[in-house]
């Protein structure tokens, strides 16, 4: 469950811009884990909840954007829509294609409360 060290990966990076940023703790946090990012929400959203208490993160609401994925087919040069990896292009059954959206793990914004 590669979730927990992401989770951990982000508690760190909150952590350290409440020290730069000098805010208390935090309430709410938005992160985008785009659908072709490998990365189960639930299972992600579980680990930070789990490591919030005594955190920066106690108490925080976690909110969770899914942006679709997207790629390039390099066989009919189209920008297509792809729910997973490993599917065909819709328009034209290739494989070859390149993710060019809906692979993000990123934090978004935090609403704080200051010192």
């Amino acid at each position: 469950m590669h979730e927990a060290s992401l989770a951990g990966g982000v508690l760190q990076l909150v952590e350290d811009t409440a020290a730069r940023e000098r805010f208390k703790r935090v309430l709410t946090l938005r992160l985008e884990v785009g659908q072709l990012a490998g990365v189960d929400t639930g299972a992600l959203r579980f680990a930070l909840e789990s490591l919030a208490p005594g955190t920066l993160l106690d108490g925080a609401t976690i909110a969770i954007d899914e942006p679709p994925g997207e790629a390039w087919c390099l066989n009919c040069s189209r920008s297509v829509a792809l729910a997973q990896r490993g599917e065909p292009c819709p328009a034209c059954g290739s494989y070859q294609l390149q993710a060019t959206g809906g692979t993000e793990l990123r934090v978004v914004d935090m609403e704080v409360e200051d010192i």
